[in-house]
């Protein structure tokens, strides 16, 4: 084997393994993409789950200082 056949199966073999990695990163990177937008959706999910029991535990809790100020009314 010349010198020049042996420096060609290099580069092949290093071509060949370049390619390897770049489809590895791509499976790796859509992969890690998909966890990525599993995680967002169920952030919205949560929050739309939530911003309701905001507002109306908001709502109870005012109803209960107007409550305590106006049983205070009758205190003094």
């Amino acid at each position: 084997m010349t010198t020049n056949d042996r420096s060609e199966q290099l580069l092949n073999e290093i071509l060949e393994t370049q390619r390897a990695h770049l489809e590895e990163y791509k499976r790796v990177t859509s992969e890690s993409l998909r966890l990525q937008r599993q995680a967002v959706e169920a952030q919205i999910r949560y929050i739309r789950l939530l911003r309701p029991m905001l507002i109306v535990g908001g709502a109870v809790i005012a109803g209960l200082i107007v409550y305590v100020l106006w049983l205070s009314r009758f205190i003094r």
